[in-house]
């Protein structure tokens, strides 16, 4: 008995034991959290409250820890975010800098010290302009790369002096882009994918029905990708005084690779190191050899100068930026969260007009329309003025229906009226398995969708009326915005992307021009002077970024995106994301980018 006795307290002892260090365990994680919660709060509050001081004689500095973005829902941290990692800047704050920076007087010039840069098509053009315009102050502009994008030279290309590493090279090689097909490797994997859409041009489920690309696509892509890099490249032959001929001549042979060739050819002035690059800035300033060189990130100019205080009367820029979905998300665009926002502008009576700055490739037809009626609710009430930036395809273009009037930059990628539905199953790849489905039901189409087995050509006969009407819905609101015929529209629509230019063209846009141009015209709109700009939706605060980041679907998408890359992740989200499979799509055929 006493023995029982013994072994049992030494059980209980035990278990006490380990319960004790459980808890003690719990009790230290929780407080290093914590303390992690408190550091970064209190990283941010001090961060966040001193304001740079801009001295004499200083240079604005365009490095690359510059991430440059559209909308400040693409403006979230990691939760391990440190300084040494890039720098997000909107797009509308750089520019605004740029042309303070002009007549500033402690600014003496601009430099440009980046080998790669994210930013888009139209943010590129943008930042040239705002450059353009700044060097008419008499401040310099200089540039500096070692092995350069094509973007970071466009950019750079700007410049009164462009100098590069005699070891870098130059990536200038024109526009191409190339199209991934999938229907060789969904049928040797037995994968069917039930396919219905309206629309030729519509090509964003084309890799999923053809083994090459079809001429309608091929016809789209050579017609955007030529517009675009006919723009680009007469800007940076007039920059660099090259004649148009020769610089064709440039490109095609690829001279700007060997750093000779590039100073032969004047797409740079001269080979020098990064320290000598350095040296010349310091010339430029009349500097002495005891005086330091002072150079100011964007980031850090910006915070110089900007006032959080909101006037009485103000414009609202609200941000459209990303795919479309269902539901509520953190990043793109989530119809319940996005039509909250336009709740807000609403009911705000500060708010006078709204600027609706879109830059997405559309998503899903049924959030796309959810908010095009709220938006429709919202312009009884003030001006909605509409600003595209890189993309206005599909979904993207359907909310901008509810606009008075729309701006479109030269190079947005914009139009693409046309829907799709995609239907992924797995029959064959199941039966070479030895994996059966058979399923007992009420009605001729309770089983309209098994993963294994497909549609029922019920449900495929419902799913083309269902993408029919919905084209017919599209074009009927876009006949209504762009005061056009049923015809019209459908002559110029089919699915097919356009350039901003040729958009302007054919009447699917009002004006070319820019986020301040249509802000500019909101102010007008609605018979205000003084006014200040407003961003919506808010930046996550460190808090919601924290969570968002250890969601674990987020934590999933991350590291298969890191493992297969993001191109190819997005074929993969195609057919895996459940979001992408709720019913019909308004989604843009394919993303196009400058490298």
């Amino acid at each position: 008995m006493l023995r029982h006795i013994v072994e049992m307290y030494i059980i209980m002892k035990s278990f006490f034991k380990n319960v004790l260090a459980n808890i003690v365990a719990i009790i230290i994680i929780a407080a290093v959290f914590s303390l992690f919660f408190i550091m970064i709060i209190a990283a941010s509050a001090l961060s966040g409250d001193q304001k740079p001081t801009i001295k004499n004689n200083t240079v604005l500095t365009l490095d690359f820890k510059t991430n440059i973005i559209d909308s400040p829902t693409e403006d979230q941290e990691s939760l391990f975010s440190f300084s040494d990692q890039q720098k997000n800047i909107l797009i509308f704050d750089m520019l605004d800098a740029i042309k303070k920076a002009k007549s500033d007087d402690k600014i003496k010039g601009i430099s440009i010290e980046t080998d790669g840069i994210s930013a888009g098509f139209t943010q590129l053009d943008d930042i040239r302009a705002a450059l353009e315009d700044f060097k008419k102050s008499g401040k310099f502009v200089y540039a500096y790369g070692n092995v350069v994008t094509q973007s970071a030279y466009y950019l750079g290309s700007v410049a009164d002096q462009y100098f590069l590493n005699p070891a870098g090279g130059i990536d200038l090689k024109g526009l191409a882009t190339e199209v991934l097909y999938m229907k060789n490797f969904a049928d040797k994997y037995g994968i069917g994918i039930q396919i219905i859409r309206h629309g030729k041009y519509k090509s964003a489920v084309e890799p999923y029905m053809r083994d090459d690309m079809s001429p309608e696509n091929k016809e789209q892509l050579s017609t955007l990708l030529n517009d675009i890099w006919s723009v680009n490249s007469q800007k940076i032959a007039k920059s660099r005084k090259i004649d148009s001929t020769q610089f064709r001549t440039v490109v095609d042979s690829l001279y700007g690779a060997i750093p000779e060739l590039s100073l032969q050819h004047k797409l740079a002035d001269r080979l020098v190191q990064k320290s000598e690059y350095d040296l010349m800035i310091r010339t430029k300033l009349n500097l002495k050899e005891k005086d330091k060189l002072l150079k100011v990130s964007f980031n850090k100019y910006i915070k110089s100068y900007q006032d959080s205080s909101a006037k009485d009367e103000q414009i609202a820029v609200l941000y459209a930026s990303g795919a479309i979905y269902n539901g509520e998300g953190f990043q793109d665009i989530y119809a319940d969260n996005f039509v909250k926002e336009i709740k807000k502008l609403t009911k705000n009576d500060k708010v006078k007009a709204v600027v609706l700055r879109i830059n997405s490739p559309g998503g899903s037809a049924n959030a796309s329309d959810e908010i095009l009626f709220e938006l429709q609710q919202l312009k009884k009430k003030k001006p909605i003025i509409v600003s595209f930036g890189d993309y206005a395809a599909s979904g993207g273009y359907y909310i901008a229906m509810a606009a008075d009037k729309i701006y479109s930059e030269s190079n947005t990628i914009t139009g693409s009226i046309g829907v799709f539905g995609m239907i992924p199953y797995f029959k064959e790849a199941a039966n070479k398995n030895g994996l059966t489905s058979h399923a007992v039901t009420t009605n001729a189409n309770s089983n309209m969708y098994s993963p294994i087995n497909g549609v029922t050509p019920g449900g495929v006969a419902i799913l083309t009326k269902s993408v029919e009407q919905t084209y017919k819905r599209f074009v009927h609101f876009v006949t209504e915005n762009r005061k056009k015929s049923f015809e019209q529209i459908d002559e110029i629509g089919g699915g097919r992307v356009w350039s901003g230019t040729r958009a302007k063209q054919i009447g699917l846009v009002d004006e070319l021009g820019t986020l301040n141009d249509a802000i500019a015209f909101a102010a007008q709109k609605a018979k205000v002077k003084e006014y200040s700009i407003t961003s919506f939706p808010k930046k996550m605060t460190q808090f919601e970024q924290i969570f968002k980041n250890l969601d674990e679907d987020e934590i999933s998408a991350r590291f298969i995106k890191n493992k297969i890359g993001a191109e190819n992740y997005k074929m993969f989200e195609q057919i895996t994301n459940p979001k992408l499979q709720e019913g019909v799509m308004m989604k843009m055929p394919f993303d196009l980018k400058i490298d």
